[in-house]
């Protein structure tokens, strides 16, 4: 042993020495060499694989692994500046703040897409550009490796030849980055990313360093990077397994966009932007599964022991234990596993004719555009394809019941529940620009090809072809909710009983109340805002009136039951129906059968200054001046038999601002009413107006109608007030009557009383005359002399105390 000892000690220091020196040899050649593999990762199976390239050699594999691995460009591969403005541009993307880096992946897939699309033109004319096996498989595949922090995205389309890498992503020669960079300078809106052909760059929003593989019919096999530093390199890739055809994306993310290699991030922005993609979508998705494995000899002796059975059990049950004992034990465990799952399975059926879909697709679609998991269908839906000048598909949709907050923030929110698409590819539904305020509970989406892609909201109001989209998209909103009332046999004029109703009547029935209970308001609204379609809008008016027993009715069904030489229509407002039902301004009109409107909604009184006619019919406020019932021949004579009170009367009220007393021609049984001047408030406009938290007094005054007093002539306190005024005009109780009338009228009329503490006196003096009770008669004075005080509780303990003694003494006496 000892002569073997300073031999090989003599050996192990000559290799110390030795091994340095061949380290910096291998560094050095390492430096020369970067596409050598350091530490090759291990690669999945069938990674990015096509039918005749699944079963590729160990070289192969390991070359693919070290090309995932790296994020330095390749050595040998040809070297290539980027355009000036293209690299500006991408200076701009990569140090933004933007917010919203998630389209980058809608960019993409977008891509993607485009590409499928032109081979699947090619292949319409020559099968043979679609080759065979996989790759006749139109599809787009997003896969993850969260160890190397790379996100991939395949497609199967036409591929680009070296040319084309250099011509499409490093130059913009098409792309249109110029006008880009100069409406960035302006509006810092990187959303317009897609709008000038620029949206392959977005990738540089979550990545620093971008591989895009790619595979033409009429070329090599092309690798295309860059690390966005000014410059880019295309080598003839030898080193990942051959795609066949078609492109491959591969991101290296960076460190602060580790968010996109959560699964469920990616399945909810594919759902969000692509999920009408015409091609389908894939994730390499985990899943965990169940799976038998064989226990252990420990664990299975464990289970023998505890599944021993008493000697006193059947013979059968012993049968069944033997024939278990024969079967070897095992146990469930979870595995996960990977597989491709489709995350796009929503089919567009806005591409398809109306009459190829079925009720059963469209509420089906409605339930997932809307993210609706009710039971409820939508009461109704418009398919459509408009052509022209700019040609769009759209599918819209009314909700079975209104959102809680529809209108409480009507004017201060610029959401809409319109989705736009610009070639099945989700754009944007936070603007308004489609659809008006009034129309925004309207659920669907419009398609157009005629857009440009990713339009920013500022671009669409620009853009010449909104305006004609939103005209059309109100036309068939319209159509569609008159067609909703249309088919409603309750909204029908015949009053046929004795027809059977089929089974889709019945289901229609009372479908328009329904839609009116929950969206009334926003026609109404409609109505107030949008000018050009008010007539359309007022023929889906519905209300109640004094003749409709309850049940909404139209304007077309009130004209149509008008009385002959009636001109206008009648109205009235205020807070509800029972309220409305008993005021004096009806009393006259009902006697004489004309149909009055009862408008109880606080919007009706703005709607009402909007709605001036229908059908060249005029509406009229029967609690404003103005009515019109025809010609009685007695008017003059009356006017000239009360000219003297009326006079009186107004001289009176002189500090009340009463603009006129006057005989009423709409008074049956109550004996004075105030009404208001055409064009200024009603007593319910007046009322909303104070209540309002941020109401001005002194402004409400220019507003604030004149009021006008109208006198019954046949009442009978009217009588009795002529012949005292002319007895007596200085008569101090017919002043206070007059006064107390005139407030009484106040508050039936409406109004809110200015001083109600001087009505209230009004109201007790009257009660003292009914009672004979002297005028001068006063309350009585409280005597406070004899006022007692409380007692505290220690004086009541003295009390009980001495109590208790004078007890004992007498007791002892």
């Amino acid at each position: 042993m000892r002569k073997w000892t300073i031999p090989s000690v003599l050996f192990l220091l000559c290799l110390l020495f030795l091994l340095p020196d061949q380290g910096r040899k291998i560094q050095a050649n390492a430096e020369e060499n970067s596409d050598a593999p350091v530490d090759p990762p291990k690669v999945e199976e069938k990674i990015a694989g096509v039918s005749h390239g699944l079963s590729t050699d160990s070289d192969v594999v390991q070359r693919e692994a070290e090309s995932m691995s790296r994020k330095s460009l390749r050595a040998n591969a040809e070297k290539f500046e980027f355009q000036a403005e293209v690299s500006r541009l991408m200076d701009i993307i990569i140090n933004s703040l933007y917010s919203n880096k998630d389209i980058f992946l809608r960019e993409l897939i977008s891509n993607a897409s485009d590409a499928l699309d032109k081979i699947r033109f090619l292949s319409l004319t020559d099968k043979e550009v679609l080759g065979e096996g996989d790759n006749t498989k139109l599809e787009i595949q997003i896969k993850l490796d969260k160890e190397k922090k790379i996100l991939s995205i395949r497609d199967r389309g036409i591929g680009m030849t070296k040319e084309d890498l250099i011509k499409n992503l490093g130059t913009i020669a098409k792309s249109g980055t110029s006008a880009f960079v100069e409406k960035m300078q302006t509006s810092g809106d990187l959303n317009l990313i897609g709008q000038f052909g620029v949206g392959f760059y977005s990738v540089y929003l979550v990545a620093d360093y971008v591989e895009v593989i790619s595979k033409h019919n009429d070329d090599k096999q092309y690798v295309w990077e860059s690390k966005a530093d000014g410059a880019f390199a295309i080598s003839e890739d030898n080193w990942n397994e051959p795609l066949g055809r078609g492109t491959e994306i591969r991101l290296h993310l960076r460190d602060e966009a580790q968010e996109y290699l959560d699964e469920f991030k990616l399945k909810e922005l594919v759902k969000k932007y692509s999920e009408f993609i015409n091609f389908p979508i894939y994730l390499w998705a985990s899943k965990e599964v169940d799976e038998e494995v064989p226990a252990d000899e420990d664990e299975s002796s464990d289970e023998e022991e505890a599944t021993d059975k008493s000697s006193e059990e059947s013979e059968e049950e012993d049968e069944k234990e033997e024939d278990e004992e024969k079967k070897p034990k095992t146990k469930t465990v979870k595995k996960t596993t990977y597989e491709w799952e489709l995350l796009n399975d929503m089919k567009a059926i806005w591409l398809r004719s109306p009459k190829e879909v079925t009720e059963e697709e469209y509420i089906k679609f409605y339930h997932s555009l809307a993210k609706d998991f009710g039971d409820e269908k939508p009461m109704s839906w418009s398919h459509f394809t408009a052509e022209g000048d700019v040609e769009f598909k759209a599918v819209l949709f009314v909700p079975p019941k209104a959102p809680h907050d529809l209108y409480e923030s009507y004017y201060n929110s610029n959401k809409s529940n319109l989705k736009l698409y610009v070639r099945r590819v989700f754009i944007s539904d936070e603007f308004d620009e489609l659809l008006p305020k009034y129309l925004n509970f309207l659920r669907g989406l419009v398609d157009s090809d005629t857009l440009p892609l990713n339009v920013s909201r500022e671009m669409l109001q620009q853009h010449n072809s909104l305006k004609t989209i939103k005209k059309k998209l109100i036309r068939k909103a319209l159509d569609m909710i008159r067609k909703l009332a249309e088919e409603d046999p309750d909204e029908s004029n015949t009053d046929k009983k004795d027809v059977e109703e089929s089974d889709e009547s019945n289901e229609k029935k009372g479908q328009y109340a329904k839609f009116w209970n929950e969206f009334g308001k926003s026609i109404k609204l409609g109505i107030i805002e949008d000018a050009t379609n008010r007539n359309r809008l007022a023929k889906l008016l519905r209300f109640e009136t004094s003749k409709s027993e309850g049940k909404l009715t139209s304007l077309d069904k009130y004209i149509s039951r008008m009385k002959s030489g009636q001109k206008d229509i009648f109205y009235i407002t205020g807070t509800s129906k029972e309220q409305l039902e008993k005021s004096p301004f009806l009393e006259r009109l009902t006697k004489k059968g004309y149909e009055v409107i009862f408008f109880t909604d606080p919007v009706d009184e703005y709607l009402m200054q909007y709605l001036m006619d229908y059908e060249d019919k005029k509406f009229q406020n029967v609690s404003k001046e103005g009515l019109k019932l025809g010609k009685d021949p007695k008017d003059k004579e009356l006017k000239e038999s009360f000219k003297e009170l009326t006079k009186w009367w107004k001289g009176a009220l002189a500090n009340e601002n009463v603009d006129e007393v006057k005989i009423s021609n709409r008074l049956a049984d109550t004996p004075c009413v105030v009404v208001t001047s055409k064009y200024g408030w009603s007593a319910n406009m007046e009322r909303i107006m104070q209540s309002q938290t941020l109401s001005d007094a002194n402004k409400q005054a220019y507003m604030r109608g004149k009021r006008v007093l109208e006198i019954n002539p046949r009442h009978p306190i009217i009588k009795e007030l002529r012949e005292r005024v002319v007895k007596d005009p200085e008569d101090v109780s017919v002043k206070q009557t007059a006064q107390l009338m005139y407030q009484t009228a106040l508050m039936e009329s409406g109004f809110m009383l200015s001083d109600p503490k001087d009505f209230a006196s009004r109201i007790y003096s009257s009660v003292k005359s009914s009672l004979k009770i002297s005028p001068d008669a006063t309350v009585e004075e409280e005597d406070d002399t004899a006022e007692e005080q409380p007692e505290s509780e220690e004086s009541g303990k003295e009390a009980a105390e001495e109590a208790t003694v004078d007890e004992d003494l007498k007791d002892e006496l």
